[in-house]
């Protein structure tokens, strides 16, 4: 069985002694250099920062060779250690991955620089001219487990918003993040930019991880991307302030007034296009109202796919004979599978479908089916998630999809960003007020 991050960490904090002294005082080293490398964004212009987004990508596919074989040696540790195949394929690069991660750094530098951008401003009744501008964080934290993609998408976003990035991106990827660090550094000096603004923690271990959440006042926020385990050890060690992002118990409602066809194929595509990430759904709910029409079409739809299916007695009725449906427990509704499986329930009524949601969701992301216009709008308003889709694929929930960018992940929190996190998530704000000799009266 394989040792994952959350345990590294985990067996981390519980460290200490002169080994694990000087490993902190390393990593605050390295925060030190970031804060150091992040001050020459300060002034640097759109232009500065598109040209070196560009370099990155140009740069990420001369090394694509590199960068896979790295990911080959990675993927043979992972399978030897018994990965589940939602994390190898979380972790798995070919050419065509390695090109669309380039792509999405050539996507960035054609997004609008948040950096500058006033939020609001006003002047007063007494002449004070007031401005709210966007400015970056300083330092970005990132601790992730067996995601490449991550390494780069972190590095991009950070760069265009201003910001310099430490990476602990765990002993899965270990092989693969440290090419494409090294490549990346090369092309930022050779774009006459700070190596430092990009530096990896990996090599520290275990402590590593542990010093970066403990590096308060030299690391602005920390962003941990994962399983539930390692955000949350992340979320109750850390003394940096840290953006929680969401495990995906994510739930598709396919209403009484569904389109069959349409939501069969919907589902499908929620499920099944790929199944390791935290976007793709987990549950499927069905109005009583649509099962009988809906669901015989849809599990040998999901079954044909190789998708193990858990549902409640009404599903396990439903199923066509060739179709096998394991009887599903509260352990179900609870889970994020990442893998080939669903949890189906019919229900009662559009507030059978919320009050489920409400109960066993991660807040990450539903959808409902349906064309009916006032239901659509009652679960909108109604179901408190970070994104609420109608009549499409939860698989949306994606920077890349909605526009963003690249994404750093999607935080499930309420506080600063909500949902996919892109440029403007990595920025934060100052008030810029000028006066003419003014004085504040007694």
């Amino acid at each position: 069985m394989t040792t994952t991050l959350t345990e590294d960490l985990a067996a981390g904090s519980a460290g200490g002694g002169a080994a694990g002294d000087d490993v902190a005082a390393a990593v605050r080293d390295v925060a030190r250099r970031a804060q150091v490398a992040s001050r020459t964004l300060a002034t640097a212009t759109r232009a500065t920062k598109d040209a070196a987004l560009h370099a990155l990508a140009d740069a990420l596919e001369t090394a694509a060779d590199a960068i896979v074989t790295a990911n080959g040696d990675d993927l043979a540790r992972g399978r030897e250690r018994g990965l589940s195949d939602g994390l190898l394929d979380r972790l798995a690069l070919t050419p065509v991955r390695v090109g669309a991660i380039a792509g999405a750094l050539r996507e960035l530098a054609g997004l609008p620089d948040p950096v500058g951008e006033v939020v609001r401003g006003q002047t007063l009744p007494n002449g004070l001219r007031l401005r709210q501008l966007r400015v970056p964080m300083g330092v970005v934290g990132m601790i992730y487990e067996a995601r490449p993609n991550v390494t780069v998408d972190a590095a991009g976003l950070a760069l265009k918003s201003g910001n310099a990035v430490i990476l602990r991106g765990g002993s899965a990827a270990a092989s693969s993040n440290a090419v494409i660090v090294d490549v990346l550094r090369r092309a930022l000096e050779a774009q006459g930019l700070p190596a430092d603004l990009v530096q990896t923690i990996d090599a520290y271990g275990r402590p590593g991880g542990v010093a970066l959440m403990q590096a308060r006042g030299l690391v602005d926020v920390l962003v941990p991307r994962g399983g539930a385990d390692l955000i949350r050890t992340v979320v109750d060690s850390s003394t940096v302030p840290v953006i929680e992002t969401g495990v995906g118990n994510v739930h598709v409602f396919v209403d009484a007034t569904a389109d069959v066809a349409n939501a069969v194929e919907i589902v499908m595509n929620a499920k099944t296009q790929r199944v390791g990430v935290c976007n793709a759904a987990e549950t499927l709910l069905v109005h009583a109202d649509a099962a009988e029409a809906f669901l015989p079409a849809a599990l040998a739809a999901l079954a044909g796919a190789g998708v193990v299916l858990h549902g409640d007695a009404r599903t396990v009725a439903l199923a066509p004979g060739s179709v096998e449906v394991l009887p599903a427990t509260d352990a179900d509704w609870a889970t994020e599978y990442l893998a080939l499986e669903l949890a189906v329930r019919v229900v009662d009524s559009l507030d059978d479908a919320i009050e489920h949601i409400r109960t066993w969701s991660s807040g990450h992301t539903e959808a409902i089916l349906t064309r009916d216009l006032a239901a659509s709008e009652r679960f909108v308003a109604e179901v408190d998630s970070a994104a609420v889709m109608v009549n499409a694929s939860t698989r949306f929930t994606d920077g890349g999809e909605l526009g963003l960018g690249a994404e750093i992940g999607i935080s499930t929190q309420k506080l600063h960003a909500r949902g996919p996190m892109g440029l403007a998530e990595l920025t934060t704000t100052k008030w810029v007020v000028h006066g003419d000799g003014h004085v504040r009266p007694a």
